[in-house]
């Protein structure tokens, strides 16, 4: 199976993004808005500037008095792993675990086109589990009789 495969079952094909101004507190804002666990950077909309996470904030507010007025620049990971939609799903699940990503941004070119959440990867692989037992149960019931 390749991301675009996942990226079309999935229901909402947006992305959503935060300017790199932004603060953490309109971070959180928009992040709690759209029930998601992390956002790109983005001036545009477009291009991946960085990645900010429920999780890069967690770790910072206990060292940072002031985090939430802070701008999502400050906090973000500019080191993104990407993929694109070509890239197969087994490969995309080796990265996350390899480099303990939740969140991927699918890129074609330099424009991102998608995100693929370990969530979309895990139910993603569960449609296929269930297909092939699906399969399998209907080999065995055929043969049978």
């Amino acid at each position: 199976m390749r991301i675009n495969q996942v990226l079309a079952a999935k229901p909402m094909k947006d992305v959503i993004t935060v300017r790199p101004d932004a603060s953490v507190r309109e971070f959180l804002s928009v992040m709690s808005t759209h029930n998601v666990g992390a956002l790109v950077v983005s001036s545009d909309g477009r291009h991946v500037e960085g990645i900010v996470s429920e999780r890069d904030v967690v770790r910072r507010l206990t060292e940072e008095e002031h985090l939430l007025d802070a701008t999502v620049s400050s906090i973000m990971t500019t080191d993104v792993r990407t993929c694109t939609g070509d890239h197969p799903v087994n490969d995309l699940m080796q990265m996350m675990t390899e480099h303990r990503v939740r969140h991927v941004p699918v890129m074609d070119g330099d424009e991102m086109v998608g995100i693929i959440s370990i969530g979309d990867v895990v139910k993603s692989r569960m449609s296929e589990l269930e297909f092939e037992r699906d399969q399998l149960d209907s080999y065995v019931h055929s043969a049978q009789t």
